[in-house]
């Protein structure tokens, strides 16, 4: 892998930014170049929030993904406003259990994942972030299973120390998904 930009997409609160936040982290324990520039409305939860991560192995021009390599759509305004812009031969991950519409190309990989279904059974809820995190290191491989978990390390701060376990398991639940 030499360029991989990703856009996560969905409502406050369903841990847009955190998500980003972790894969940019486990790229740089990976030796990457990288950015990660959140997006969020003014409302705390429930409004729009988005993050573009990039890395690569140059140096990065522009921290703005305006053409996706992967889309991430945790939710229907996420994928109609921006499935159009992902790269031909990308990919596009859904979380089927809150979006119900199809994605209407045939020239990107859908990977359609009921997160939110698969971490609430789990007694995971609120960890869908983490559980489609998992199918997109799948997917693309981006770091190194080690390094996914440094980033996870480095991400959660040390008064939440208690929720890397149940983050661990939702990732390794959107790995065996």
């Amino acid at each position: 892998m030499s360029d991989l930009n990703v856009l996560f997409t969905g409502f406050g609160g369903q841990g847009i930014l955190f998500t980003g936040k972790v894969m940019a982290y486990a790229a740089l324990m990976e030796g990457k170049e990288l950015s990660w520039l959140p997006s969020y409305g003014p409302e705390m939860r429930g409004g729009t929030a988005s993050c573009s991560v990039c890395i690569s192995d140059n140096t990065i021009g522009s921290p703005l993904v305006v053409n996706p390599d992967v889309l991430v759509a945790m939710n229907l305004p996420s994928l109609e406003k921006f499935q159009n812009d992902v790269v031909p031969g990308g990919i596009i991950i859904v979380d089927s259990s809150i979006v119900k519409q199809k994605v209407g190309r045939d020239d990107v990989k859908v990977v359609y994942i009921e997160a939110s279904r698969i971490a609430e059974e789990n007694g995971l809820k609120g960890a869908a972030n983490m559980v489609i995190l998992g199918r997109l290191f799948k997917e693309t491989g981006f770091c190194s299973a080690e390094n996914l978990d440094k980033g996870l390390q480095k991400s959660v701060p040390a008064k939440k120390a208690n929720l890397l376990d149940s983050n661990r398991k939702a990732i390794a639940l959107g790995i065996d998904s």
